[in-house]
């Protein structure tokens, strides 16, 4: 079975160490946030009709913050992103958030969209608030232009699907630790788990593997959830 060109952490060399450095103490400080607090989540996950099962017993009574009209900044216009290309979903709840963020991370397909593309489309996934924003560890998960040429040019693709996304036993255990700290940056780590299958031309069948991942996203009261980073580990 021929292996996904993906790339893994150990090929970062070619970085700037210092500027990643940076980048993941900005990511790491986010989510560190993330971990100390739960409270208005659950405000997120009925606005948008959905069951709070995933969520901590104890949040399921935190009152959480009106839901405002306020959009996400407009995006790119259509004809720079082919339809094929993934768009980040409009909900406040962090759960469907992070799957949708984890499917649209393990699929891509070089027949129909260039590299530079797919980093372009990922780029609005992003948090727009510089101080919090990780776009290097999306980045990272694109294979190289010399890379995306070689599959390319068998035409490999490839599709995902996220099984089960939750909250990491770390954020759940700190909750009553300071219940008003997640209201500085409303960042939220969650793991999702699922399958990405790989397939290419002559064998559209292919094969799949699971994934996992820790995504840090971000859901302020007034604007949809929008993407921080993906963490370095998976975190249970």
């Amino acid at each position: 079975m021929r292996k996904s060109y993906f790339p893994s952490s150990a090929s970062l060399s070619g970085k700037s160490g210092g500027a990643l450095v940076r980048r993941r103490a900005l990511l790491g400080t986010a989510v560190l946030i993330a971990l100390v607090a739960l409270a208005g989540l659950l405000a997120y996950v009925t606005r948008d009709n959905r069951s709070d099962s995933n969520l901590p017993s104890s949040a399921a009574s935190s009152p959480g913050p009106a839901r405002s009209t306020a959009t996400s900044p407009p995006s790119a216009p259509a004809a720079q992103h082919p339809e094929s290309l993934p768009g980040p979903p409009d909900t406040h709840d962090p759960i469907a958030f992070a799957k949708a963020a984890a499917v649209a991370l393990w699929s891509y397909d070089t027949r129909k969209y260039s590299q530079p593309e797919l980093v372009a489309a990922f780029h609005r996934w992003l948090t727009t608030e510089s101080q919090y924003v990780d776009a290097d560890s999306v980045e990272r998960l694109v294979p190289s232009p010399v890379m995306w040429g070689r599959m390319a040019d068998s035409g490999q693709f490839a599709t995902a699907t996220a099984a089960e996304a939750h909250f990491p036993e770390s954020f759940t255990r700190a909750l009553q630790a300071d219940p008003g700290a997640i209201t500085q940056a409303y960042v939220y780590a969650v793991t999702v788990t699922g399958k990405q299958t790989i397939a290419w031309n002559g064998a559209p069948e292919g094969g799949a593997e699971d994934r996992s991942a820790t995504l840090a996203l971000q859901c302020r009261p007034d604007r949809p959830c929008a993407l921080v980073g993906v963490m370095p580990s998976v975190a249970p």
